[in-house]
């Protein structure tokens, strides 16, 4: 298994403590998730949004979480990580890109890649290890979940 995404940061955060969120994958299928929901979490926008969270991504099958919070889930072995209720990003120079007309802004971690919708508010963010790759190919299953979510009318350009 490769190592947890640790280290999570939001953009423009430099300096600023670790986002209070190290997520964990227990060693082996059976075991929770270990991940906390943001604070935004419970909005009734994240909760319109994991309605539709996907049974699957890419063939992995849904995991249980620590969190009792229906905004957050997890996929895989390691675990692709889906959390709603993030602060809507400002505008970056990270690498944003457009999946289906919904904006993601890219950051690269040490262990994979975190995407967080750019032009919603609140947003989603994906985490998604190394063992997936093309990391991009995994969002379109986060589409109808970001399209819940309110528009901040922001795009990438």
């Amino acid at each position: 298994m490769t190592g947890p995404l640790r280290h999570l940061r939001r953009p423009g955060s430099v300096g600023r403590a670790v986002l209070g969120v190290l997520v964990l994958a227990l060693a082996g299928c059976s075991g929770a998730v270990e991940v906390t929901a943001p604070a935004g979490a419970d909005t009734p926008a994240c909760t319109a949004a994991a309605a539709h969270w996907p049974a699957a991504v890419s063939g992995l099958a849904r995991r249980d979480t620590t969190s009792t919070s229906p905004a957050v889930a997890a996929w895989g072995d390691p675990a692709v990580i889906a959390r709603c209720g993030l602060d809507a990003p400002a505008p970056t120079t990270d690498p944003c890109l457009e999946v289906d007309g919904i904006g993601w802004v890219q950051v690269a971690l040490s262990d994979g890649k975190r995407f967080t919708t750019f032009g919603t508010d609140p947003a989603i963010e994906v985490l998604i290890p190394n063992a997936y790759s093309p990391e991009g190919s995994l969002l379109p299953v986060f589409t109808a979940a970001a399209r819940a979510l309110p528009s901040t009318g922001h795009h990438c350009t």
